[in-house]
């Protein structure tokens, strides 16, 4: 059983199975509060594994002992609702020595967009993800396809580009634009699922802030004589 957590919009908290069969997912499209919501979409989660396992699924009695990976959400996004995400995926993992999988957020709504089209028989093309950054600004990133390894094929990587000149930065690219309000849990702990399967590392041990917080560390107090 693999945990996905991601707040790099709202919060979304999943559980899918080794075979990516969805057992919980539970969101709250609040782009804030991700910290008064998280603990209790994580009891959610784990209690609708244990209901899981009370009707034969052959899992663990305890929905928590079922979980082998949690698999965080990376981002792009804001400094503070990012950094409690991936806080939580970190705690919950440390108290079950289970390993943490890094996955760019980007990546799971990319993942939900190529497989749409496959089931529809169609092709995706050249598409960017884009995700508000907050503060007249967007986050994109662009994909082409899935690898041999069932994982999205990013062609450029995340980055952050003024609201007024995103038009013109996806025809540069020429990349269709595709605008996510949401991240699929479910999708990032699959993406995750299918990286570890893969033997691959999607993402490094550090959030895609893509811009220094709002609030910084103040100087040194000012001597008083």
């Amino acid at each position: 059983m693999i945990l996905g957590i991601d707040t790099s919009l709202g919060t979304a908290v999943a559980l899918v199975d080794p075979d990516g069969v969805v057992r919980a997912e539970v969101a709250s499209d609040n782009p804030l509060g991700h910290a008064e919501v998280i603990g209790d979409l994580l009891v959610q989660a784990t209690d609708a594994a244990r209901t899981t396992a009370a009707h034969g699924s052959g899992l663990p009695a305890s929905g928590d002992d079922a979980i082998t990976h949690v698999v965080a959400g990376m981002g792009p996004g804001p400094f503070t609702g990012l950094r409690i995400g991936i806080a939580a995926a970190r705690t919950f993992a440390l108290a079950r020595a289970i390993p943490v999988i890094p996955v760019p957020s980007h990546d799971a709504v990319a993942l939900g967009v190529l497989l749409a089209a496959a089931f529809e028989g169609a092709e995706a093309g050249r598409f960017a993800v884009v995700t508000d950054a907050r503060r007249k600004e967007f986050a994109y990133t662009v994909y082409l396809g899935l690898d041999d390894d069932g994982l999205p094929v990013r062609v450029a990587e995340p980055a952050l580009v003024p609201r007024d000149l995103l038009d013109d930065r996806l025809r540069e690219l020429d990349a269709a634009r595709i605008e996510a309000t949401s991240v699929s849990a479910a999708l990032l702990a699959i993406t995750g699922a299918r990286a570890v399967a893969a033997g691959r590392v999607l993402a490094g041990p550090e959030p895609l802030y893509l811009r220094s917080p709002d609030v910084t560390v103040a100087h040194a107090p000012k001597r008083v004589s």
